[in-house]
């Protein structure tokens, strides 16, 4: 018990000093006061990696960075010609075809992050949504979604 004590109460020192929202430490007997914000910080102390010794807190903003950089990309090489089309419909089509529009990139985004890119599903998903088009022409949709596909292959090639 005593040899827990000791692994316990230095981990969470480290927590309130990087942290700033601890304001006392944690000892087992007011271990049931502990709220749901510092149990949270307690665990990711815990799942820290030690490889690299940095932790993915620290390293997330530049990822996130990137993550934010190439979904505007996608969204600029999606709505890319079709500002005219999207000036036509109506504005409850407008929100539908524009939410519809911002779940794909969310999607197609992801599929980039893998390590196999699996083409089918962005097919899929930019033919789903191009789809919300009324009297939209079948062979102009397949035209559509090959160039966009095509574009957004080169985005994870780079």
């Amino acid at each position: 018990m005593a040899g827990e004590q000791k692994l316990e109460k230095p981990i969470l020192e480290k927590l309130s000093a990087s942290t700033n929202a601890v304001e006392k430490i944690v000892t087992p007997e007011n271990k049931s006061e502990i709220t749901p914000s510092i149990r949270e910080k307690k665990d990711e102390v815990k799942a820290a990696p030690t490889v690299s010794g940095i932790s993915d807190q620290v390293q997330s903003p530049a990822v996130s960075t990137y993550q934010q950089k190439r979904a505007q990309e996608i969204d600029a090489i999606l709505s890319d010609g079709l500002n005219e089309i999207f000036l036509k419909m109506k504005p409850l089509e407008q929100k539908i075809f524009q939410k519809k529009g911002e779940e794909t990139v969310t999607k197609i985004n992801a599929l980039l992050n893998q390590t196999k890119v699996k083409i089918n599903k962005i097919v899929a998903l930019i033919r789903q949504w191009l789809s919300l088009i009324r009297g939209i022409n079948k062979f102009f949709l397949e035209q559509e979604v090959k160039i966009k596909t095509d574009k957004i292959i080169r985005l994870k090639d780079k």
